[in-house]
């Protein structure tokens, strides 16, 4: 029996861990249900695990029979701030908090991989380090757990590293695709606070009103990226939250905004920080107003192995047929922090298209209240984290 067989054989089980997971939600660093059921599925299977310390992690390491190279398999576990209206029988029992990312069939998806490779480790030829990540959607939860050493689980640096990504709206059901070099943007966030003095509404002339020139930023920012960045060079910024004042009639003191910041070098990282900067501060001055701004990096940029790439593209098409495969054009200006352990360790971080439905184009897509994952491909997630093991260590 092949493994993709052996995983359908235990898709139901894995589907239940999935939608328990789906009901009790949780966000950030900090999983305590999550960790419970993930420990719970994981116990009869003899593994080495430790939890983390600063986080809700869970790291389990396989032993093989014989000596052989260090693989190290990556699930997300954490969910988003977002009131689920997806209309799942088993939608989210916490309000506020919903696994629109996906991360659940993740989760599932690698305790799968690990009941599949216990069931084998008379065969196997090295050890498989399994990554149960909290923190995800920006808490730098692979940051965390590399730093207390899920690279060195296994008692040496991992040789290679493999994760899957679920979407809704992005493919087929069924469907993987990735790309050599570049997947996912570097991010960073730019925080700007405008600082005037407020007023009467009615006599903007006795104060320093911060809206018009916050205002004003948000556009320049725009005008910024496609006038002083080479139009080959992609670069996003979205300004997502701006606040000020308090009624229509009181010009407030001060108004803040964030924008996030998608690049994919280090030189177009580095001048979006040096002309955003330098753009918000001279529009303040020139109101006669004060700005505070401050650029922060985040994750880097997600970048397969051109050799792994290749290797996840051929068992993809070996185990699932040549039409379950497909290149991806273009990178995506999402981020990811799996990047942190791409930079370390060769490897390739691969998408899985679960939507409901046959239009993908016009389903939800991840991060919606309404996004929708078709959870039978969790099965099938499973299989390729399993087959990329065995056959990396082979």
């Amino acid at each position: 029996m092949s493994l993709r067989d052996e995983a359908a054989a235990i898709s139901e089980d894995l589907v239940a861990l999935r939608r328990a997971l789906h009901r009790e939600p949780e966000i950030g660093l900090d999983l305590p249900r999550t960790q419970e059921k993930v420990l719970a599925a994981l116990a009869p299977l003899d593994l080495e695990i430790t939890t983390g310390e600063a986080l809700s992690s869970v790291t389990a390491v396989l032993r093989g029979s014989r000596p052989g190279p260090v693989v190290l398999l990556r699930g997300d576990m954490d969910a988003l701030p977002v009131t689920e209206l997806s209309g799942e029988d088993f939608a989210s029992t916490v309000d506020g908090v919903m696994h629109a990312c996906g991360h659940d069939l993740h989760t599932a998806g690698l305790v799968g991989a690990a009941r599949l490779l216990a069931a084998h480790r008379e065969e196997l030829a090295g050890d498989v380090v399994f990554m149960f990540q909290p923190g995800e959607e920006g808490f730098d939860g692979a940051g965390h757990m590399i730093a207390e050493g899920v690279v060195e689980a296994a008692g040496r640096p991992a040789d290679f590293a493999y994760g899957i990504h679920v979407t809704s709206g992005l493919l087929p059901c069924g469907v993987f695709t990735s790309r050599p070099g570049p997947l996912m943007a570097a991010s960073a966030g730019l925080f700007v606070r405008v600082i005037g003095a407020g007023g009467h509404g009615s006599r903007p002339h006795d104060a320093l009103d911060p809206v018009p020139a916050a205002c004003e930023m948000v556009t320049a920012l725009q005008t910024m990226v496609s006038r002083r960045i080479d139009v080959f060079e992609p670069v996003v910024v979205t300004v997502g939250t701006f606040h000020a004042g308090t009624r229509r009639n009181i010009i407030p003191d001060e108004a803040v905004f964030e924008a996030t910041v998608r690049t994919f070098s280090d030189e177009a990282g580095k001048q979006v920080r040096e002309h955003a900067v330098r753009l918000c501060e001279g529009i303040a001055e020139s109101h006669g107003l004060r700005a505070e701004v401050r650029f922060e990096d985040e994750y880097p940029a997600t970048i397969n192995d051109g050799d792994q790439h290749l290797f996840v593209a051929e068992t993809v098409r070996e185990v699932f047929g040549p039409q379950r495969f497909s290149d991806l054009k273009d990178p995506l200006m999402g981020s990811e922090d799996f990047s942190r352990i791409l930079e370390r360790i060769p490897g390739a971080y691969v998408f899985l298209g679960a939507c409901r439905g046959e239009d993908f184009s016009v389903a939800p897509s991840n991060h919606s209240p309404r996004a929708a994952f078709d959870d039978s491909v969790v099965a099938d997630g499973a299989a390729l984290l399993a087959e990329l093991a065995t056959r990396r260590m082979r």
